[in-house]
């Protein structure tokens, strides 16, 4: 007796391959970079060794020990002491701590409102566009260091406290870094304007508002991370810039700028290499590393501009 074998028909199935998104291909391309990996290990060390250190120290900052009075580095004081016996090390740590937090703090703040004026700006256009550009022309046709001198002189001339000059110094370079970033946003932002997905949203009748913190700011984030990073930096070495000439953030509170203006004296340059040398240290470690890794989100973000 005959029998038919039963047809079985295949059926295809389709796998659909998800593409990476665009923060795992940035992190992939960041990897290769090994000047910005190794940055970027360098400032979480510092991270930890200026917020977590300190809890570690046996030493309490501003405690004075005459008899241990200008000690070189030794098994108990690893990078010895100052002037008025208190640790070097730990006095490094809380600077560190000071400093990273005047800088971080500053970009958020100059980032915030360079985006916000720079999005307004491109998207409105018109009367609002020139006002805020002039404004922000005005600000950058003024060299930022010697604008900073000025206001700090004023802060110590009206003798405000030294706990308040701390968030007044934040204020002061955020003021000074906003307008080149609205500069950069509002070109984003023009660009932007041009492509369909903003057609849509035309379309779909969505108020200005949310037009700019839900599409186009988003959209800009790439942008605003690379140079968020670099302003980082700068706002480091503007404060410890005005800290170093008396006009930031003044002792007792401890910065990498006061620090190296403790040894101010010849004898102090000379014979006592360990009061200056390892602040002056961290701040060029920690700015030469936030510039490889913004160099190197740069290129991660954007592989047209990789060497």
């Amino acid at each position: 007796m005959e029998t038919r074998n039963p047809i079985v028909k295949k059926q295809k199935t389709m796998v659909v391959v998800k593409s990476p998104s665009l923060w795992r291909q940035t992190y992939r391309r960041l990897k290769k970079n090994k000047l910005a990996m190794t940055s970027l290990f360098f400032l979480l060390f510092m991270f930890l060794l200026s917020f977590i250190g300190p809890h570690f120290s046996p030493y309490i900052l501003d405690r004075t020990n005459i008899g241990d009075m200008n000690q070189p580095p030794s098994a108990a004081h690893w990078l010895g002491t100052d002037n008025y016996g208190r640790d070097v090390l730990t006095r490094l740590m809380m600077a560190g701590q000071i400093s990273l937090t005047i800088g971080i703090a500053a970009m958020f703040l100059s980032v915030i409102i360079g985006s916000l004026l720079g999005a307004i700006s491109g998207f409105y256009r018109g009367v609002v566009d020139m006002v805020i550009m002039r404004i922000a022309d005005i600000l950058m046709s003024i060299p930022g260091l010697p604008l900073l001198l000025i206001l700090a002189a004023i802060l110590s001339e009206w003798k405000v406290p030294a706990e308040y000059r701390l968030y007044i110094i934040m204020i002061m370079l955020s003021f000074v870094g906003w307008p080149g970033l609205a500069r950069l946003v509002r070109g984003q932002i023009l660009s932007l304007k041009e492509q369909p997905f903003m057609q849509a949203t035309e379309v779909l009748g969505l108020s200005d508002r949310r037009k700019i913190l839900h599409h186009l700011i988003p959209n800009s984030v790439p942008l605003l991370l690379v140079v968020a990073t670099l302003n980082v930096a700068g706002s480091i070495l503007s404060e410890s810039a005005l800290s170093f000439l008396g006009l930031g953030v003044v002792p007792p509170t401890p910065s990498w700028g006061n620090m190296m203006d403790a040894a101010n004296n010849f004898m102090d340059f000379r014979k006592r290499p360990w009061l200056w040398i390892p602040p002056g240290t961290a701040i060029f470690l920690t700015v030469v590393s936030i510039n490889l890794l913004g160099d190197g989100l740069r290129d991660a973000l954007d592989p047209k501009m990789r060497r």
